[in-house]
């Protein structure tokens, strides 16, 4: 698997979109500004604006509370740093139908594309963080990787295998029109997502 991030983000939404199925969806960050662009859900929850690192202990409660209900999380790399401590928190619940994907362009996209710490540029060694590597240290039960969309199409039924399972996709970042949009009121959206849970 090459290092260089190869899927464009919008295209990886895309194939996520395609194949989510009934899922629960939540996004965060850059991939909730480009979610919005694609046909809307019932069970979409942009969770934006979000505080950072925290879209992945919200679709687990959504998934404890709901085990029948397939729940996806899209979440940036920056954020996962925010809150490493949410992937053996994740594991120990381990949730059969919770999905991680961590969305890993070196950057924090929305406040102007600085390199993360996570990022080789910003480490000793120049080696970036392996952020599969840490799902399987934590324990998830499925991890893959993929710097190609058409193998991600083509292994999108890692969509909704028996988890918890992480997808680490790696994807290149946006330089232009990078800022955050909230899809309006967070209260009224939670509203309408858990009614459609009901």
């Amino acid at each position: 698997m090459s290092h260089t991030p190869a899927i464009p983000l919008v295209a990886a939404l895309e194939v996520i979109h395609q194949y989510r199925e009934d899922a629960v969806v939540i996004t965060t960050m850059g991939a909730a500004r480009e979610w919005q662009k694609l046909e809307s859900h019932p069970k979409d929850l942009v969770y934006m604006p979000s505080s950072m690192g925290q879209g992945p202990p919200l679709g687990l409660g959504i998934a404890l509370a709901k085990p029948d209900q397939r729940v996806i999380v899209v979440n940036g790399d920056g954020c996962l740093l925010m809150n490493l401590g949410c992937l053996v928190t994740i594991t120990a619940h381990a949730p059969k139908n919770f999905t991680l994907i961590v969305v890993d362009n070196g950057v924090y996209e929305v406040t102007g594309g600085q390199a993360t710490v996570g990022d080789g540029s910003k480490r000793t060694g120049g080696n970036s963080v392996n952020f599969a590597d840490l799902a399987r240290a934590a324990d998830f039960t499925e991890v893959y990787e993929f710097d190609d969309t058409e193998a991600f199409r083509f292994e999108q039924e890692t969509l909704h295998e028996e988890g918890p399972v992480c997808i680490v996709l790696k994807t290149t970042h946006q330089i232009e029109d990078i800022s955050a949009r909230s899809p309006g009121p967070p209260a009224e959206r939670i509203k309408s997502l858990r009614k459609s849970l009901l």
